[in-house]
C-alpha cells in the first residue's frame, strides 16, 4: 500500500478543519477529493505530502511515517499545490533545471528526466519565456512538469484544472489517465464530470468528515437522485462544465 491515512485530525485553535479521516490507496488508483469550499480537501492534502503536521493520526507513505521519516517519505511524491504557486521569474526552463537540482540524489541524476517531463507536458514552445508570461494553462503544465521530474509513486494535484477553459482541462486529465497505470493518484475537484473522467474511486469530504468512498458511477447516480439526503453538499458540487 503506496498511502495510509489513519484517522487524520487537523485543529486550528477550537476550528476541526479535519476530523478522523481515513483510508488506503495503492498503485493504479486514482482517488478524487470532492467537497465544497472549505470542506477540508486542501488540509487533507498538505498534511498527507507532510506539508502541516496533523494534529493527531498519521499518514504512511510505503509503511514510512511522513513525521518521522519526512525526507524519505517525500521522495516518493510528487506535489501540485492549489493554485501552482511558481517563480514568475524564472524561465520555465531554468525552473525545471532548479528544482531538478534540489531533487537530485544518489538514484536521481540524470538531467533526461527533465526533457522526458518537457515532452509529456507539451512545453517545447515556452521553454524560453518567463514563467510570469505563460497562460493559466501553462502554468498548470509547469506545476506538473516539476511534479513528475523525480518520476514519483505518488502524486497528489490540488485543483488540478481549475481555471482552465475546457481543452485545456481535457489535456491534463488525459494526462492524468496515461500516469495512473504505475502511481498512485490523489486529485481534489468539486466537479463530478472530473471524477468520473479520471477517477477509480470518490471521496465527498463535508465539514472536515469523510461522507462518501464510492466509485465515480455511483457517486453520479446518487448525485443525480432528487431525493437524495446529501442534496446540500451536491449543491455545491458541480456535474460539469454546465453545472448542476
Amino acid at each position: 500500500m503506496l498511502i495510509k491515512v489513519n484517522q487524520l485530525t487537523k485543529k486550528f485553535g477550537p476550528f476541526t478543519a479535519v476530523e478522523n479521516i481515513s483510508f488506503n490507496l495503492d498503485r493504479g488508483e486514482v482517488l478524487g477529493f470532492l467537497g465544497p469550499n472549505g470542506a477540508g480537501k486542501t488540509t487533507t492534502m498538505r498534511m498527507i505530502t507532510g506539508f502541516l503536521s496533523p494534529s493527531s493520526g498519521d499518514v504512511l507513505i510505503s509503511n514510512l511515517n511522513i513525521q518521522e521519516f519526512p525526507l524519505s517519505a517525500k521522495k516518493q511524491i510528487g506535489y501540485v499545490p492549489e493554485g501552482a504557486p511558481l517563480y514568475g521569474e524564472m524561465t520555465v526552463l531554468n525552473f525545471l533545471k532548479f528544482i531538478f537540482s534540489l531533487r537530485k540524489n544518489e538514484n536521481f541524476n540524470d538531467d533526461k528526466s527533465i526533457y522526458i517531463a518537457i515532452d509529456k507536458l507539451g512545453l517545447e514552445k515556452v521553454l524560453y519565456q518567463q514563467i510570469e508570461t505563460l497562460s493559466k494553462g501553462y502554468k498548470r503544465r509547469v506545476g506538473l512538469a516539476q511534479a513528475i521530474l523525480h518520476d514519483p509513486d505518488i502524486l497528489i494535484l490540488d485543483e488540478p484544472t481549475d481555471g482552465l477553459d475546457p481543452n485545456q482541462k481535457h489535456e491534463v486529465r488525459r494526462l492524468i489517465t496515461e500516469m495512473s497505470s504505475d502511481k498512485a493518484i490523489i486529485i481534489s475537484t468539486h466537479i463530478l464530470e472530473e471524477v468520473d473522467a479520471v477517477c477509480t474511486r470518490a471521496m465527498i469530504i463535508s465539514n472536515g468528515k469523510m461522507i462518501i468512498d464510492k466509485s465515480p458511477n455511483e457517486l453520479l447516480k446518487l448525485g443525480k437522485q432528487k431525493d437524495s439526503t446529501l442534496d446540500d453538499v451536491f449543491r455545491e458540487l458541480t456535474l460539469g462544465e454546465e453545472g448542476l
